[in-house]
């Protein structure tokens, strides 16, 4: 960052003080290798100075556990070393359901003005680049499913509400904190597309409009912000941690994406239909689902990142614990969703189903963009498509249709991460690193527990 930028940042903040009347604050976020999303903040008449100067913040927190406990890599580790976050403006917005508070996202820089090698959300930008060079752009989203408990003082899980799966009584029972919500999202801007009960006790699901890839990622992190805010206001606390009780179903963080190409007489073009591959996907939107699907295990260590994340994927159990695809198929790992007749332009994607909310939102659409990158160079071709839960095929038959079960465990998906070559390239060496480290620091912690400890020690923490 040279003097030139640090001019144009803070002359962009002196614009933007006097429209943020009434606010005390903004709070300087992003989410660390753990998926938890850390802060600074910053009085509203010290913005300017934060985005010409940045706020220092330590490197460690990209080694802090979920529990806040901190391991060391070959990177980072120790109380050595400062940071400086400077806010992206662009995405700063006030924050609906926290009066006087605005957010802004944040780029890490080092003290010597260069990207900070573990800051996710550049290195999401620049995979959004590399297939931007390549003449190819991404819209993503992501589902945010959370578990609603009563406030009873304790740490335990009280579901708040007692309707059945997806039943108009969840509505009615909670009518005024769903109206809230919406109510604060859309105030804060964010277009939301649907809002349902879900399946497990408490849980509640919903999904907004798809976008860029990093505006995906701040909207992820800023709806999980508004629904953390609007439940504690009507005494309830929200969870999206992997799994909140040992026995029931779990938090997934579906991520939907769709590969675009511009076209100079029809404009932007969806890959994922309008083809002449399996149920309509084009070529390139198939080497694209391919190049991910061929490494979901790797993937995983990014996308279902703790050992929490292992209790829910389970077979049978909609997570997509098995390495196939399919058409509208909830429990391969990979969905194509088409979208219906007249829509499918808009709406044809593909649905990652195996990932979690413990993931860092930036960190797993690089993942994601850089094995699909892969895959567009490779020319890479889906296996055939499954029908059916792969569970209920014999062994015979998944070992014939190339069916894999993803990895059970967290140290099975760091140990495939490590051997990516494709990753490794594009995250490179102290994102490996560190992500490993992370990992493998969290497996220790929970090496002996049982999945109800497991659960009771993490629930809060996502």
């Amino acid at each position: 960052m040279d003097g030139d930028e640090r001019d144009r940042m803070a002359a962009h903040a002196a614009r933007l003080v006097p429209d943020l009347e009434g606010l005390a604050g903004v709070a300087l976020g992003w989410v660390d290798t753990s998926g938890i999303t850390r802060i600074k903040t910053v009085p509203v008449p010290r913005l300017e100075h934060a985005a010409r100067w940045g706020v220092g913040m330590a490197p460690c927190f990209d080694v802090f556990l979920l529990d806040d406990s901190i391991v060391s890599g070959q990177y980072i580790g120790g109380p050595v070393g400062d940071l400086r976050l400077h806010p992206d403006l662009d995405r700063l917005v006030r924050l609906a359901a926290l009066p006087g508070w605005a957010w802004a996202p944040v780029t890490r820089y080092t003290q010597e003005g260069t990207v900070h090698p573990m800051d996710s959300r550049s290195l999401l930008a620049r995979e959004v680049e590399r297939l931007a060079d390549l003449g190819w752009s991404v819209r993503g989203a992501f589902e945010i499913e959370w578990s609603l408990s009563e406030d009873d003082g304790t740490d335990h899980f009280v579901p708040a509400c007692k309707g059945p799966a997806y039943g108009m009584a969840r509505l009615s029972e909670l009518s005024g904190y769903l109206r809230d919500l919406l109510e604060a999202l859309a105030e804060t801007g964010v277009s939301i597309d649907q809002l349902h009960p879900e399946y497990a006790p408490g849980q509640y699901e919903l999904s907004f409009a798809a976008e860029d890839p990093v505006g995906a990622a701040d909207t992820a992190v800023l709806i999980r912000e508004t629904i953390r805010a609007v439940s504690l206001d009507h005494g309830l606390v929200a969870s999206f941690s992997p799994k909140v009780l040992a026995d029931s179903v779990g938090n997934g963080g579906h991520i939907h994406l769709s590969l675009w190409r511009d076209d100079p007489v029809e404009g932007p073009v969806n890959m994922m239909t309008g083809g002449h591959g399996p149920f309509g996907l084009t070529a390139e939107g198939e080497a694209f689902a391919a190049g991910i699907l061929g490494r979901l295990s790797a993937l995983l260590a990014i996308g279902a990142p703790t050992v929490s994340s292992y209790l829910r994927l389970i077979p049978s159990h909609w997570a997509g614990v098995y390495g196939c695809w399919g058409l509208e198929n909830r429990e391969a790992a990979m969905r194509l969703v088409t979208g219906a007749i007249g829509d499918r332009g808009r709406a044809a994607n593909i649905e990652i189903k195996c990932f979690d909310e413990a993931a860092n939102p930036y960190l797993a659409l690089a993942g994601l963009l850089a094995t699909g990158r892969a895959g567009l160079a490779a020319k890479a071709s889906l296996p055939e498509p499954i029908a059916v839960d792969p569970a209920s095929l014999s062994d015979t038959d998944r070992i014939r249709l190339g069916i894999e079960l993803l990895p059970e465990s967290l140290d099975e998906a760091v140990a495939a991460f490590e051997r990516d070559d494709v990753l490794a390239e594009a995250l490179g060496p102290e994102v490996i690193d560190t992500v490993a480290t992370v990992r493998r620091g969290e497996i220790a912690l929970f090496e002996h527990a049982s999945p109800e400890q497991i659960t009771e020690s993490t629930r809060w923490r996502h």
